[in-house]
């Protein structure tokens, strides 16, 4: 899921699982990190078994708080694939050296990083120009702070006239809330809070539309693509298979029921959670709109991003190699 702040994460940093899952033999058992109160389709085939079914082999399954502990865990050898690692701790990782690639789009959720702009200025996405001069709080380093220069920039409203406070979301909800801000950028409860004070400027898929997006990634080393690039694609059939079935609504309420028991969560939360989620079909995350295209371009920009705010030393060139469309284009088939 999304960091609220870039940590210092180190590429290729090694740690310790504290016995939370035993070393995966690379012919027997795989480990898998993923998160609690996350409650995508993919757990209804973790409970089921299906994925051991499918790879013939003990898949662990191993849950993490942050997307850099995922990251350090793969650079390790303790986990061979992450599910729903967010985008930002991928793009620190990736940038920092470490060969991770992302196989598919985890889930989008477009809709909960956005600007908010108090309601009391009456202005919406055909008077963002009258933004110009205003004062705005934004978490400096993040996706929120990314996507925040990207509608800026696409509704044409100069940077230089802006007065531009680094707060962090429910910072910003709370300035927005008294005044002290005419505008706040941010995510998840303090996003929430800002809507109670005001409008977005794009919906979740307005903003795709133009290129801004939010999502989480599975992930994996380069290294165990390159040598079980069949096993990657079976896991990856068994996703997009439980994917259909939730979209599709033919799961039906039992299979969400399966999802919060899995996360963690009450069936109410589980259902708010997933409101608020899009799991996309393989077709869409190899469309030019995500891996296809886009998907390296955005990181790109995320990554200049941090560099300019002083959260990581560099950004690659590109981050098309951190981007592997081979097992998915073949679990299409299986």
């Amino acid at each position: 899921m999304m960091m609220k702040t870039v940590t210092s994460a180190v590429a290729g940093a090694v740690m310790a699982m504290s016995g939370q899952a035993a070393f995966a033999d690379a012919h027997g058992e795989i480990t898998v990190a993923y998160f609690l109160e996350w409650p995508m389709p993919f757990l209804a085939a973790k409970a089921s078994g299906a994925f051991d079914e499918a790879l013939g082999k003990k898949v662990n399954w191993v849950s993490f708080e942050t997307g850099t502990a995922m990251s350090a865990a793969m650079a390790s050898g303790d986990v061979q694939i992450a599910v729903s690692q967010g985008l930002p701790p991928f793009v620190v990782a990736t940038s920092g050296g470490q060969d991770l690639q992302i196989i598919d789009v985890a889930v989008s959720y477009s809709e909960n990083d956005n600007c908010v702009v108090h309601a009391d200025l009456e202005i919406d996405k055909d008077s963002a120009g009258e933004l110009a001069g205003k004062k705005v709080a934004v978490p400096l380093g993040t996706a929120a702070h990314y996507g925040f220069l990207r509608q800026m920039s696409h509704f044409g409203v100069p940077l230089d006239s802006l007065q531009i406070v680094d707060m962090a979301p429910p910072e910003g909800a709370s300035a927005l809330s008294q005044k002290a801000v005419d505008f706040a950028c941010g995510y998840g409860g303090g996003l929430t809070r800002m809507k109670e004070y005001g409008n977005v400027l794009l919906t979740g898929a307005e903003k795709e539309e133009v290129g801004i997006l939010v999502f989480d990634v599975i992930s994996a080393p380069a290294s165990y693509i390159a040598g079980n690039g069949d096993e990657v694609a079976k896991f990856l059939s068994v996703v997009t298979k439980e994917n259909e079935r939730y979209n599709s609504g033919a799961g039906g309420d039992e299979m969400i029921e399966v999802l919060a028991k899995e996360a963690g969560m009450d069936l109410d939360a589980a259902k708010s959670a997933l409101a608020g989620m899009k799991m996309l079909s393989a077709a869409e995350a190899l469309s030019d709109a995500w891996l296809g295209q886009n998907a390296a371009t955005f990181m790109k920009g995320v990554a200049d991003v941090f560099v300019e705010a002083g959260s990581i030393d560099s950004a690659l060139e590109s981050y098309e190699g951190a981007i592997n469309t081979g097992p998915l284009n073949a679990a299409r088939d299986m």
